[in-house]
């Protein structure tokens, strides 16, 4: 299918995509404590595929007082923060060299819970637009995210009850043992598009006929390895996203008022000088320097 024909399938990831992005919450956590933005995200990458949080990801381990404990070491490796100081030295070529600076003293568990409490909040921009492309009728929808599996009883179990019932199939890394970018998650994901396609006499899919959005580079690539289109969406810019996926579908999904609309505001300059342009999304947190959202 050429890129500019109409998908059959849309799937989405979930954080950051759906609902606002937990590492909204990593980058305040950052800002307030005077840890180097992105050190976080750099820690969970660079421990992949068996860290803490990846192993969690798979429900290969329980949220309990151990993944917290095992979290905070893998936020505190000295060797990898000594790598994330090279890396910011070499960003900069032009300032002086400085000695690695002390390991940066993190609450594992307080910002675990940050970035649950803040991803519970539907993005205001692709939520909406979710819901009208799913009464539409005209396209199959799916979801495939990196879960986590809460402890029995908590109310974060059943709050996203609401969102599941927007897709024909959603696929929990937790609960299926694979996460993204793992290529094999995205054959599940394409299998159950072919059930679903068949199911509604459609005669099957193709993987170019499915767009999948997600906020990470590094599952996007996943996706076009097993042959999907894709759609970045990038931290506080859901709208942007949203316009263009109503280009794809050639469905209204955005207000009027917000599609038609872009207000000119008056911007200070970096070197202190001043222009005038459009303004960033409306209520949208805007992502700090180093931020690779996984």
């Amino acid at each position: 299918m050429a890129d500019n024909q109409r998908p059959i399938g849309l799937l989405f990831d979930i954080g950051g995509v759906c609902v606002v992005s937990p590492f909204q919450a990593i980058l305040d956590y950052e800002l307030a404590h005077n840890i180097p933005p992105g050190w976080v995200n750099f820690s969970i990458s660079r421990t992949s595929p068996n860290g803490s949080w990846h192993r969690l990801e798979r429900g290969e381990i329980k949220m309990d007082a151990g993944f917290f404990t095992e979290f905070n070491k893998d936020l505190r490796n000295p060797d990898l923060w000594k790598a994330f100081h090279e890396r910011l030295q070499k960003q900069r070529p032009d300032s002086a060299p400085t000695s690695v600076p002390p390991l940066p003293a993190l609450d594992a568990e307080f910002l675990f819970w940050e970035m649950m409490r803040v991803s519970r909040t539907p993005d205001p921009y692709m939520f909406p637009a979710l819901k009208k492309l799913k009464q539409s009728g005209q396209f199959i929808m799916g979801a495939l995210s990196n879960t986590v599996i809460f402890p029995d009883g908590h109310p974060y179990n059943t709050d996203i009850d609401d969102k599941k019932s927007q897709f024909d199939f959603f696929i929990s890394s937790a609960h299926t043992g694979l996460r993204k970018p793992d290529g094999k998650i995205y054959q599940v994901a394409l299998q159950e598009m072919e059930n679903v396609a068949r199911k509604k006499g459609l005669g099957g899919i193709r993987p170019s006929d499915i767009v999948f959005l997600d906020d990470i580079g590094e599952n996007l690539k996943g996706a076009k390895k097993a042959g999907m289109r894709t759609l970045k969406v990038n931290l506080g810019r859901t709208q942007d996203a949203v316009k263009e996926l109503e280009k794809m579908t050639d469905v209204r999904i955005l207000p009027i008022k917000d599609a038609e609309r872009e207000e000119v505001v008056l911007v200070v300059g970096s070197g202190g000088g001043t222009y005038f342009g459009p303004s960033a999304a409306r209520g949208q947190p805007q992502s700090g320097a180093g931020m690779q959202p996984r």
